[in-house]
């Protein structure tokens, strides 16, 4: 008898339909005698539609109140399926983060899990009943509700299979497992056996909707191997490991394209000792991620200047303008130019350590097919780089042809 947490993305209940197929999956694993928690995500187009709900009464809405919307999402999907089992005769009950045991700090939005008290949990399995848990939201020791961030739900599933010390860990979407590329963008994307932690980390956190890069990283930390398959069919996924020798003869795994993506660039800063940190601090304070950094600094007459360019996701770039704006005075830039129409284009693999000529290749690549390169960032298993949006795909189809065709 195994203890397994079984997580379900938004397409995977996005219709009444649906949610009875999840349910039917559920009811067979429990049949088998295994004791069942089941994570679920909002209702694939809810969160967007809540989102968009708050935006029209207010640009910029105050995040505590955010997460009391968003966390509805995820409610309204637990009740469902657990009503689902009912129907199936599957003694079921619906928990939401907070009654889970989930206990997160207070940075709204983006909250990262202190730690989980599943005691709750525990008596509901012992009582023999399947446990539904609200993925993305947990609750501050103060009591309030806080979401976990887009894709949070694969977090809460990996963080519960890891205080529970599950037996297996298991990820539905409406994919079969991770692929090479986006197969809907690159029709030759193979999906893969099994890849590392650091490729999966490198591809979720570059781009690739399959997983939160969080959620990655908690299974690395606490070595929680998991299988991220589909939900519409019965065909093996694909396991994420720890990685092992063999992994390293292949030279790239991925290929990933991020569209999410907004550029800041600040003209004309002062080129002195002090003024980046005091820039990237605001925005640390801020609780904005910024990804990808450039400076170019002025040679020219006068005193020396700087443009300093960084990447933020695209819904931190109002918040981000927001702060830049209010330290243009005291840094004295002459300029703010804000940019979403980039994408961040990246090749990942843990051969890249020992293969040499992988970067010139992929600029090489790039050259041949007319695409400019923005800004480069790289660690010894990826390469990034900012280009066009509108030439993404492109550049992508032509990338995966020239590391990963057969």
């Amino acid at each position: 008898m195994a203890l397994i947490v079984q997580k379900y993305g938004g397409t995977s209940v996005a219709n009444p339909e649906r949610i009875r197929n999840v349910a039917s999956r559920v009811a067979k694993y429990r049949a088998q005698g295994d004791r069942i928690v089941v994570v679920v995500s909002a209702m694939s187009g809810v969160t967007d539609n809540l989102i968009k709900l708050a935006k029209e009464i207010m640009p910029l809405p105050s995040e505590r109140e955010m997460d009391m919307l968003l966390a509805t999402g995820e409610q309204t999907a637990i009740a469902l399926t657990a009503i689902a089992l009912h129907a199936l005769g599957v003694d079921a009950v619906s928990l939401t983060g907070a009654q889970a045991g989930i206990v997160t700090d207070g940075v709204h939005t983006k909250a990262k899990i202190q730690n989980i008290t599943p005691k709750q949990v525990h008596a509901l399995l012992d009582a023999g009943k399947v446990v539904i848990v609200a993925g993305f939201q947990g609750q501050t020791p103060e009591g309030q509700i806080t979401t976990l961030g887009r894709g949070g739900s694969d977090l809460t599933a990996i963080a519960l299979a890891a205080a529970l010390r599950a037996d297996l860990c298991q990820i539905y979407t409406d994919v079969d497992g991770v692929y090479t590329a986006d197969p809907r963008i690159v029709p030759g994307a193979r999906k893969l056996n099994e890849i590392s932690y650091d490729e999966m980390l490198e591809l979720a956190s570059l781009g690739a909707k399959v997983m939160q890069s969080r959620s990655v990283e908690f299974a690395k930390k606490f070595g929680v191997v998991f299988e991220v398959r589909s939900s519409l069919n019965d065909n093996p996924g694909t396991i994420v490991k720890e990685e092992t020798q063999s992994m390293e003869g292949v030279v790239i795994r991925g290929v990933s394209l991020d569209k999410n993506q907004a550029k800041v660039t600040l003209v004309s800063v002062p080129d002195k000792p002090g003024v980046a940190a005091r820039i990237f601090k605001a925005l640390g304070d801020a609780a904005i991620n910024v990804d990808m950094i450039v400076q170019n600094v002025s040679h020219g007459s006068g005193s020396p200047a700087t443009d300093l360019s960084f990447t933020v996701d695209k819904p931190d770039l109002l918040k981000a303008a927001k702060v830049i704006e209010g330290l243009r005075n005291d840094v004295g830039c002459r300029e703010v130019i804000s940019d979403e129409k980039i994408g961040k284009l990246s090749i990942v693999g843990v051969g890249m350590r020992s293969h040499s000529g992988v970067a010139a290749k992929m600029f090489d690549t790039l050259a041949k097919e007319g695409i400019n390169i923005g800004m480069i960032s790289t660690s010894e298993i990826k390469i990034s780089v900012v280009i066009d949006l509108a030439k993404g795909e492109q550049a992508m189809r032509a990338v995966h042809a020239a590391f990963l065709d057969k």
